[in-house]
């Protein structure tokens, strides 16, 4: 298991979320900074085709640890419904899931 962090403290907004999931996730310079785009980069987990900064082996699944998720909920609720579903769809490209969204919040 392979584990990331999305701090959501500063995402405000899309321009904010794409930044900050460039960054972690370390898509590539020609990042379309938008969903599409998102699934697209994520899809390829276990390729290693420089879509990201990860590479998974065949039964690794990427832990992607949400931070502050009452704030980030309320917040900017439609960031955080469609980093829910794009999540699932791109799980739902694999026989097993790839990536599983573990939500925390501050002590």
């Amino acid at each position: 298991m392979i584990s990331v962090r999305l701090d959501t403290s500063d995402i405000n907004d899309w321009d904010s979320f794409h930044l900050k999931c460039k960054e972690v996730f370390g898509f590539p310079d020609f990042y379309g900074m938008n969903m599409d785009a998102w699934i697209d980069c994520l899809t390829y987990v276990r390729e290693g085709d420089g879509m990201s900064r990860f590479h998974l082996a065949e039964n690794e699944m990427l832990d992607i640890e949400v931070t502050d998720l009452i704030k980030f909920k309320s917040r900017v609720p439609e960031i955080f419904d469609a980093l829910v579903e794009c999540s699932a769809f791109v799980n739902s490209r694999y026989q097993k899931p790839v990536l599983a969204l573990v939500f925390t919040e501050p002590d």
